[in-house]
């Protein structure tokens, strides 16, 4: 028996290895053993069969007070959420199909995804609550006609100790936090969750995680540190006075003080005695620019922060190139967020069409947001001329710089059929011998750039 003959029957279960299970009652049939969770998600999981997860729905509501609290947690939430939806979603295809550029329109429409405001609450809601279910609503005609944003504290994802779905009609559970009912079910093609930073993504009953949960514990002791240091330099601050009078007894002490104290609202420049004494002038607070605990604390919430601190108006000591480095960081940290969520629209315009009877294969459609942060619209604009150069197909070098390759193709023909002067194209035979335009010509020089990077060489044809 040859090698690859061996490999199959033991993969068969002909050899000594266990065949492979009949179908459970999942539906599934494939020969995986073991349990997917670590083995305290695996326990929590049995606890959690009739409630949803604590730990869970205590970091989300943690979160929701600090971005009511602080501004500074506010501005990190809308500025990811800002940043992620900047140049909208784009639907790019590798074989054009007037049929699914179609549908796509219609689906945007429907679920609004033209709303900058529908796609920053979704995207903010990820980022608090380190989930996004959404829910596909279907009309009578079975039209995927919303994109339902559920609130995922309520959410119980209803699987076993093994980390898989108890059924797939019955995938997630909605608790009533007041009564502990279910509110209602949710098969898996009903509910998708985009989850950010579970333990394990093959876990199925493992939430994601918000954005900032490390940083809640530090955020606590930043704001009792900032509270108590106000405290301190209120009490501590002012300028006070000692007056001493050796020898008075309590009453002429209490009215000495009175006397005092009655002309505070005036300009006191001497003190009159008749007796030994004195006025100390005691110094308040001489040490109010010693901040470094607030400062440490404010290092490390940002250092469990995706935005770092220079983008936040902290730049005090900060170098340029340092700052520059972070900024990239961020923008490759968004790009992740831009594709965990855009994954979640493609998955519910799949479905629709799938509805329709149109079935994708996965490499012909790709739902993406036009606007990467990586890079700047120069650098962009830049590696785009090389690709034309190389040769790179022009549709890809649209849908590249986040534009939609059909459009561009139909408003360059209806501008063309306008306005164009030379409709016959700049090789019409009545054009030859004369000046014209001709189509641009890019090059690249490799080595003639800063830092031994290539040049881009554009030169119109004449």
């Amino acid at each position: 028996m040859g090698l690859m003959a061996d490999v199959v029957a033991k993969l068969r279960g002909l050899g000594n290895k266990s065949p492979i299970p009949a179908a459970d009652a999942r539906g599934s049939k494939n020969s995986e053993t073991g349990k997917r969770p670590t083995p305290e998600n695996s326990t929590k999981y049995l606890y959690r069969m009739m409630w949803v997860d604590p730990d869970v729905r205590a970091a989300i509501l943690d979160i929701r007070e600090m971005d009511r609290l602080d501004g500074r947690v506010k501005r990190i939430h809308n500025r990811i959420a800002r940043d992620a939806i900047k140049g909208g979603l784009v639907l790019t295809q590798t074989k054009d199909s007037p049929t699914i550029s179609r549908e796509w329109s219609a689906f945007v429409d429907r679920l609004q995804l033209r709303n900058p405001q529908k796609l920053k609450s979704d995207a903010r809601g990820l980022a608090m609550e380190g989930n996004l279910p959404l829910q596909w609503v279907l009309d009578g005609d079975l039209n995927v006609v919303a994109g339902v944003r559920m609130p995922s504290e309520t959410l119980m994802p209803n699987v076993g100790e093994d980390g898989r779905f108890v059924s797939a009609t019955e995938a997630y559970h909605q608790i009533d936090i007041m009564t502990g009912g279910k509110i209602a079910t949710f098969p898996m093609w009903n509910l998708f969750m985009c989850r950010l930073d579970p333990d394990s993504f093959d876990d199925q009953g493992a939430m994601g995680r918000p954005f900032i949960d490390a940083s809640r514990e530090v955020w606590r002791k930043l704001r009792m540190t900032e509270e108590d240091l106000v405290i301190r330099r209120r009490h501590r601050a002012p300028l006070r006075l000692a007056h001493v009078l050796e020898g008075a007894d309590d009453t002429a002490l209490e009215t000495y003080r009175a006397e005092v104290e009655a002309e505070k609202g005036e300009i006191t420049t001497d003190f009159y005695m008749n007796r030994k004494g004195s006025v100390t002038a005691v110094q308040g607070d001489a040490a109010l620019g010693e901040i470094g605990d607030v400062v440490h604390l404010l290092d490390t919430f940002f250092a469990g922060s995706p935005l770092p601190k220079g983008l936040m108006g902290y730049t005090n000591g900060m170098a340029r190139d340092i700052l520059e480095d972070l900024k990239r960081d961020y923008y490759e940290e968004i790009d992740s967020f831009q594709d965990t969520i855009s994954f979640g629209y493609e998955f519910g315009f799949r479905l629709h069409l799938l509805l329709k009877g149109i079935v994708l294969d996965p490499s012909d459609t790709h739902v993406s947001f036009g606007e990467r942060k990586t890079e700047t619209p120069n650098q962009t604009t830049d590696r785009m001329l090389k690709w034309m150069a190389l040769g790179m197909p022009k549709d890809m070098i649209w849908e590249e710089m986040g534009y939609n390759a059909q459009n561009i193709r139909q408003r360059l023909e209806e501008q063309k059929g306008r306005g164009d002067p030379y409709p016959g194209g700049v090789d019409h035979p009545g054009l030859r011998g004369e000046s014209r335009p001709g189509p641009a010509t890019v090059s690249i020089t490799p080595n003639n750039a800063p830092k031994g990077e290539s040049a881009t060489s554009i030169r119109n044809g004449q």
